[in-house]
């Protein structure tokens, strides 16, 4: 199937570099099956080429996993240590998109998601918030929004910690603002 880039308004293609003031990588897990305790990573790179045709369109996000902020720093450092995230040995939590699709009318991006040195396959379902001028004269911004869900357990994490205390389920979302890149 093919989406022709006619399809959405002010496309550019070019090579966009996330603004981290503008933008969120934000997670929800379950917390003794009754509450949800959120959290964001504060440290985030990310690359987004729109080519000509988007679906030849890439993404690459480095995250560097001790940036995890849950309104907690006692929880923090639980969850940077070797119970989770073990940032000692695995600094970065990783996206590299390997396709992007349409189906029923929305933009999937297929990609490897790699945290905890376990790589996966994932797909986030997202929303395109636009093309747009940017503050800077001359500027171009991009907006998009994308969504997926992991089983921590299948990358590693917090594989001694029960479901019951801590959801294998986690929901990712992210709000990204991207400035083209001259």
């Amino acid at each position: 199937m093919s989406a022709p880039t006619t399809e959405i308004p002010g496309y550019i293609a070019g090579t966009w570099k996330i603004d981290g003031t503008h933008s969120d990588v934000t997670f929800t897990v379950r917390h003794l099956g009754v509450s949800k305790v959120r959290g964001r990573f504060d440290q985030v790179d990310t690359t987004i080429v729109t080519a000509e045709n988007v679906l030849d369109s890439t993404v690459t996000t480095t995250i560097q996993a001790a940036s995890i902020d849950t309104n907690n720093e006692q929880r923090d450092a639980h969850v940077r240590g070797e119970d989770f995230l073990d940032v000692e040995k695995y600094p970065t939590i990783t996206f590299t998109s390997t396709g992007v699709r349409v189906e029923d009318g929305e933009y999937l991006i297929d990609g490897d998601l790699t945290i905890h040195g376990v790589t996966k396959p994932v797909t986030l379902t997202t929303e395109l918030g636009g093309f747009a001028d940017g503050q800077a004269p001359g500027s171009k911004v991009l907006g998009i929004s994308a969504a997926t869900e992991v089983s921590r357990t299948e990358f590693g994490v917090g594989a001694g910690v029960p479901g019951a205390v801590v959801s294998d389920k986690i929901k990712i979302e992210l709000d990204i603002e991207a400035g083209l890149q001259s």
